[in-house]
């Protein structure tokens, strides 16, 4: 440059573009006459101190320990990753394998459903032979109808409209009455009360219990004489005594609107009675051998009923038609049977064990609950419809979650225990069970709070009163109890 100073070439250039002159004199300048000088890069000399062979051979030793510290290093990364690899790859082969396990379950569940049409076949209602119908006589005889008339799409149009008003609407989510006794106040009730007057004493015995769920004051039993008898509590008087059955009654059945009880008996019929009246206004025909077990619809107008016949029938009460009869091929006897509370699905039990779930709209067994060791003896479920009590001839107490489909308590009873009667209280808090004593529990904890021994033959029933005020028991003593505060 003009001023023959050296500069760093960008820094003149970017000099020069702005002020177009030399930084040293000012003169005039351009980029084409500056000059490149070309020099090679400097060298530093080493230290003094690393001259020396001991030096080098130092400097050399720490560069041997860098590079070996920085080789164990990356063997550590190595091995670290090495691990979580594997770790990785375990747990892909767990997901594969849950996945796996899973599209199975799904591809079964599936077929099953496919299935389930085809052998919804398999349990066809099957006709009993039919017998004429007898008319209603001038005097009020009873008309004694065995002939099906199939369940017309009116009787499932309401039975139904039943789950909606009395059942899916009424029980689900239902509230603890504030009236309902409390199980410490429970625990402390006694006998208040006994009758052993109601049935014959030549052939001693009381095989039935209900209680009137619209006025629990009204008590009606069934009784090895052959007779069904309703009785007041409250008066201490027997309201009728209806005769008609030509063997023992074992099912008894008060209704909760009218003044109307069912019965049934091992001599194949089932009768509903006028109370008021005190006579035989139907005679349902259903079966062929002895019935086992009664039930009455959510909708107060059907009857189902269990035989020795392994058919189950769902019949009307106001014309007394069987309007179906179903029958389980694999199964023996039944030996009761019970409806839930929303009147769409039932239950029975049979005497190899099995208790068994069914659809009534479309007559087909929908679940089976294995489990007990005997004749299954009793069934009853929980108000709210949750829950399955089952007793059998094994001295144990059973109880199903419906929602789960699975046995979830097991009560082991003492040895040669007999469980003859279960019943839930009209909440669902109480569970009495009645057999060779009375006992009751509180459910979800189901734990017992109480165990009369009062009677000195088997109790064949158990009845709460009005938000458990009191609990009935009748037995093979012939005797009908009471216990409250």
């Amino acid at each position: 440059p003009v001023s023959n100073q050296v500069f760093e070439r960008r820094l003149i250039e970017k000099y020069i573009v702005e002020n177009g002159t030399d930084p040293m004199n000012g003169q005039p300048l351009s980029e084409e006459q500056l000059v490149d000088i070309k020099v090679s890069h400097p060298v530093r000399p080493k230290v003094p101190s690393a001259t020396s062979i001991p030096a080098i051979l130092k400097s050399l030793q720490d560069e041997w320990d860098a590079v070996m510290l920085h080789s164990f290093t990356l063997r550590q990364q190595l091995q670290t990753t090495r691990q979580e690899l594997s770790h990785a790859l375990y747990q892909h082969d767990a997901a594969c394998r849950v996945i796996a396990r899973l599209t199975k379950e799904v591809a079964a569940a599936r077929e099953a459903l496919a299935t389930l049409k085809p052998q919804a076949g398999l349990i066809t209602p099957q006709a009993a032979p039919a017998s004429q119908p007898a008319a209603v006589g001038p005097a009020g005889v009873p008309m004694e109808i065995s002939e099906q008339v199939g369940m017309t799409p009116e009787i499932i149009q309401k039975v139904k409209s039943s789950f909606y008003l009395m059942g899916h609407l009424a029980f689900r989510g239902k509230t603890v009455p504030e009236e309902l006794v409390r199980a410490e106040d429970l625990g402390k009730y006694r006998q208040v009360a006994s009758h052993a007057g109601l049935h014959s004493a030549s052939v001693p015995g009381i095989l039935a219990l209900d209680l009137c769920p619209s006025d629990t004051s009204k008590v009606l039993t069934g009784g090895a004489d052959k007779n069904v008898v309703v009785f007041d509590k409250n008066e201490e008087q027997i309201v009728a005594t209806l005769k008609g059955h030509t063997k023992k009654v074992t099912s008894v059945i008060y209704h909760p609107s009218q003044s109307v009880v069912f019965s049934a008996s091992p001599d194949t019929t089932i009768r509903v009675w006028s109370v008021t009246g005190g006579n035989c206004v139907q005679v349902v025909r259903a079966h062929e051998a002895g019935v086992t077990g009664l039930s009455l619809h959510a909708t107060g107008d059907y009857l189902l009923s269990s035989s020795e016949d392994q058919y189950w029938a769902f019949s009307d009460i106001q014309t007394g038609q069987v309007l179906t009869k179903v029958t389980d091929e694999s199964a023996s006897s039944l030996t009761c049977a019970q409806f839930h509370p929303d009147g769409l699905i039932f239950g029975t039990g049979t005497a190899d064990s099995q208790i068994k779930i069914w659809d009534l709209k479309e007559r087909t067994n929908v679940a089976n609950f294995p489990g007990h060791s005997g004749p299954v003896t009793s069934i009853a479920f929980s108000e709210n419809g949750y829950y399955l009590a089952t007793g059998a001839q094994d001295s144990s107490l059973k109880l199903w979650d419906l929602r789960k489909l699975k046995n979830f308590k097991t009560i082991t009873l003492d040895n040669n225990y007999e469980v003859k009667s279960l019943v839930f209280d009209q909440s669902g808090t109480y569970l009495a069970v009645g057999g060779s004593d009375i006992r009751v529990y509180i459910c979800k904890q189901w734990s017992e709070v109480l165990n009369f021994t009062d009677h000195t033959g088997l109790v064949s029933g158990v009845a709460f009163g009005e938000n458990a005020r009191f609990l009935s028991s009748a037995g093979m003593d012939r005797s009908l109890k009471f216990y409250s505060l």
